[in-house]
């Protein structure tokens, strides 16, 4: 098994002053990648992305998530072609449906949220590809559109996925699939059956799968399991199909929730261990191991609570 390509999150909610130093610092602790969100309403994520690439030498940027019915696939192609210029390989677009009520609040809901995504990945990449399109889809209206100056070469295209037709449509139009934070290794085999049998709709046999995973380090362990047992116990119930996973029925969870803080006493060690790189050094390591060993490309760490901290845990 070859060891996975290493990324850690920096949040919207951190400050944008902070992000070039915060940038240099991962790249110099030796992390592949930094990750960033497109939230409503927080710092962007594609000018994030700019300070980022701008402030270091090899590090990849990936933008997790774009959402599809926000973004004209026109403008979202010219945006990501300045950077796929300015620092050819390094950048690693992701696009997904978008929080709906996010969506429903700035007018972007989509007719088929399905389709806004399959449309929209298909547009920008064939954009990028340098390609002269016309597209009267669902959500996409495009009349001979074509970038005058593509990138050489193409940026790898994600999509944010968690159920089933999502993942599939992934492996079927993208050339990598991003998944969300509380992805155990039993959910992540799951997941990577529907992309896989995606990629053979589309005769695809290259796709890369990153996933993100709660992460909070300490010396002694103890605590920073203990902290990492009261954030997950506060995301219940959380996303059933990735608890499912688990073996947790929806409504053990929402029964735990209604807990409130004296869930964190119930989130056994093996729950915790799926969950999160939580505990010592050694004990963080091994959960990101175990994600890599059922087929996820890169773990990226996502910092328990947005700690701006965290780098100096990792």
């Amino acid at each position: 098994m070859a060891a996975p390509t290493l990324g850690v999150i920096f949040h919207p909610r951190f400050p944008p002053a902070t992000l070039a130093d915060y940038a240099r610092r991962a790249e110099a602790a030796g992390f592949d990648q930094l990750w960033l969100w497109d939230d409503c309403f927080l710092p962007g994520a594609l000018t994030s992305a700019a300070i980022a690439l701008a402030a270091t030498q090899r590090l990849q940027v990936g933008i997790g998530l774009l959402p599809a019915t926000a973004y004209n696939p026109l403008f979202a192609a010219m945006e990501i072609t300045t950077l796929a210029l300015a620092f050819p390989g390094r950048i690693l677009p992701g696009f997904g449906h978008g929080v709906s009520h996010w969506m429903a609040q700035i007018g972007a809901a989509p007719k088929s949220s399905l389709q806004s995504v399959e449309e929209t990945v298909s547009a920008v990449g064939r954009l990028l590809r340098g390609e002269q399109i016309s597209v009267h889809g669902t959500q996409v209206h495009l009349e001979q559109v074509q970038l005058q100056t593509p990138p050489a070469s193409q940026p790898p295209l994600y999509v944010g996925a968690i159920r089933a037709k999502t993942l599939r449509l992934a492996g079927r139009a993208a050339d990598g699939t991003l998944l969300d934070g509380m992805s155990s290794p039993a959910y992540a085999r799951w997941a990577l059956e529907h992309i896989r049998a995606g990629m053979a709709e589309a005769g695809r046999t290259r796709h890369t799968v990153a996933a993100y995973l709660y992460a909070k380090v300490s010396p002694d362990g103890a605590s920073a399991r203990a902290a990492m047992r009261r954030m997950l116990a506060a995301r219940l119930p959380g996303n059933d199909i990735q608890l499912e996973a688990l073996g947790i029925e929806r409504a053990d969870a929402e029964r735990l929730a209604g807990l409130g803080p004296a869930a964190a006493e119930h989130i056994s060690d093996a729950w915790l261990d799926a969950l999160a790189a939580a505990g010592t050094p050694q004990q963080a390591a091994d959960a990101v191991l175990r994600l890599a060993e059922v087929g996820v490309d890169t773990v990226v760490l996502q910092p328990a609570d947005g700690d701006p901290g965290c780098l100096d845990e990792y």
